[in-house]
């Protein structure tokens, strides 16, 4: 409990760093719901996380000239069961073009995952940390009359081999990545000020079977559902 609190001040710390007050529009919100994870062979578990997030415009394409606008943003998903969920910090920031109510954009991210422990046979496997670059399309539409507007968001892409920190004393290999890809949709409502939204997000990971990723344990599909409340500006 104490690493989360110490996690959440954090986070409220970057988001603050993140948000300079030359940004024109923005969303900052607190997101829960429950988060299901399968690694290799062992059962699926299913637990309680709470996603802190937040997604700036930082620079307003010209109207005249046009062009894309540049938007950043961060998130931090704190699972309450760290022991078989992963923690995940993510930052990202990229270019969006927009036309009426359709925005299409591609984001530079990168993401820190700290992956639980494993246990087969009584015996605890320490995995390895993996930091993520990720380049994910995002595609979000708006309608209805301002300043109360709903949204449709989708994003997704292919992982990249991943850049690993092996626990200390470890003697293992780094995994090898075969493939993976994550899927992202939201719906949500701005209601003046504030927003409600929904999540869903897929996620899977394959890597080669070899001393690096023992009886799979590396292999890894997830599933999240979350929904929250935040503040746009």
């Amino acid at each position: 409990m104490k690493r989360c609190k110490a996690d959440f001040v954090r986070m409220c710390l970057f988001l603050l760093a993140t948000v300079p007050a030359y940004c024109q529009r923005g969303m900052i919100g607190v997101d829960a719901g429950q988060a299901s994870d399968k690694f290799g062979g062992l059962s699926q578990v299913n637990g309680a996380l709470i996603n802190l997030n937040g997604e700036f415009t930082l620079i307003q394409p010209n109207k005249k000239e046009g062009g894309p606008s540049i938007d950043i943003g961060g998130e931090m998903r704190l699972p309450i069961d760290t022991t078989n969920h992963a923690k995940e910090f993510a930052v990202f920031g990229g270019p969006a073009w927009k036309a009426h109510n359709l925005s299409i954009g591609v984001n530079a991210q990168v993401r820190k995952i700290i992956l639980p422990t494993a246990n087969v046979d009584n015996q605890i496997i320490d995995r390895a940390t993996m930091e993520l670059f990720e380049l994910p399309v995002v595609i979000k539409y708006t309608f209805g009359a301002a300043p109360n507007r709903a949204f449709v968001q989708v994003q997704g892409a292919p992982e990249f081999s991943p850049r690993w920190h092996q626990p200390s004393g470890s003697i293992l290999p780094n995994p090898h990545l075969d493939h993976g890809y994550f899927v992202r949709g939201s719906v949500g409502y701005i209601f003046g000020k504030w927003y409600a939204r929904a999540t869903y997000e897929t996620r899977y990971f394959s890597f080669t079977q070899d001393l690096g990723n023992p009886s799979g344990l590396y292999n890894w599909r997830s599933n999240q559902i979350t929904g929250g409340v935040g503040f746009a500006f």
